[in-house]
């Protein structure tokens, strides 16, 4: 617990690890408790909880990992559709009837252009990876493979120092050695000494060891895999919290972009008329300063661009994402280009 607690306090702030710590452990033991062991369960049975766990741990990272690339892509496609409408207003239709009421005797305010928006940035948190688990066969045929060897050596000094002999480790035993030391074995036993059975002694307890080793080792194996599938089955739960569900937030940033693109667009068609206008203006009356000597339904159209200009280089100046929600700035400056558009759009 000690350990799980850690880990916590290191993936959050201070002031929410206390309260966050006790819902974790409690999920944890709640794991824990619904994988107890029952009297008539075994390694088998406990390799394929922990396996059952490994795969939950890793099915929630992935669908963490998704939903957070879906987010990020729905967001990036949604800027960049955004940048295409700006330039294509800008360059069409906005910096021409700036131009043209420059040449009207009208100036338009700007201020610096800020980019549409960036990405939000994800939290310094580590990708979460489940570690696999394995059966522990092969280690355990090892271990079981190393404690008969041993345990063959073993036999073979004690039944050489009980018969008092002596081998040579530069040499091979002779046959009438190797008949001695095996005969020896079946006294363990109680019987006189026989090869034939003293090898058989010598060939059971070589293979009681192994398998002794094999079981112990893979019922460790299998505690253990339990014990680390449950803590990370825990860690990836903790690691999905920690990462923001975005889904609503993008629904919204997506929904404010869209709505953004299809305003820049009416107000190209807009202000494309209304280059045609000014231009018909200086054609035929010719370029003047500020209001001096214009037609009145001239000045009309001219102040009319004039408005319709600055509303829209209001919207398109200001970030439309900030840190990965919508601008506020961006919701005022859309509202007002609306309110506009759409008092326009009422005289048609």
């Amino acid at each position: 617990m000690a350990e799980q607690k850690n880990l916590e306090e290191t993936m959050m702030p201070k002031d929410e690890a206390s309260a966050h710590s006790k819902g974790v452990t409690v999920k944890k033991e709640a794991a824990e408790a619904s994988f107890k062991e029952s009297p008539f369960s075994g390694k088998t049975q406990k390799h394929s909880k922990a396996k059952s766990l490994i795969e939950k741990a890793k099915k929630i990272a992935d669908e963490t990992a998704v939903r957070t690339e879906a987010c990020r892509r729905l967001l990036e496609d949604g800027l960049s559709v955004y940048e295409e409408a700006r330039s294509a207003l800008k360059q069409d239709t906005l910096e021409p009837c700036i131009s043209l009421l420059k040449q009207s005797g009208y100036q338009v305010k700007r201020e610096e252009e800020r980019p549409a928006g960036a990405l939000p940035k994800q939290k310094s948190l580590r990708p979460f990876v489940p570690k696999s688990i394995s059966s522990g066969r092969a280690t355990g045929f090892f271990y079981a493979l190393a404690g008969g060897i041993v345990t063959a050596m073993g036999m073979v000094y004690l039944s050489t120092q009980k018969l008092e002999m002596t081998l040579d480790p530069a040499r091979v035993p002779t046959e009438n050695e190797m008949d001695s030391i095996l005969a020896w074995f079946s006294t363990i036993i109680g019987v006189q000494e026989n090869v034939a059975i003293g090898t058989a002694v010598l060939g059971f307890t070589v293979l009681s060891v192994m398998l002794l080793v094999y079981l112990v080792h893979r019922r460790l194996k299998a505690r253990n895999d339990l014990h680390l599938a449950v803590k990370q089955f825990v860690e990836a739960e903790l690691y999905a919290e920690q990462q923001p569900d975005c889904t609503e937030e993008m629904k919204k940033l997506d929904a404010h972009i869209q709505d953004t693109i299809g305003t820049l667009k009416a107000y190209q068609v807009l202000l494309n008329e209304q280059k045609g206008k000014l231009q018909r203006i200086l054609y035929f009356e010719g370029e003047k300063e500020k209001g001096a000597s214009y037609h009145s339904r001239s000045l009309a159209e001219i102040e009319e661009t004039k408005e319709l200009v600055e509303r829209i280089i209001a919207l398109i100046e200001v970030p439309v994402v900030e840190d990965g929600k919508i601008h506020e700035q961006s919701i005022h400056s859309l509202q007002r280009a609306k309110e506009k558009l759409y008092a326009v759009i009422k005289r048609f």
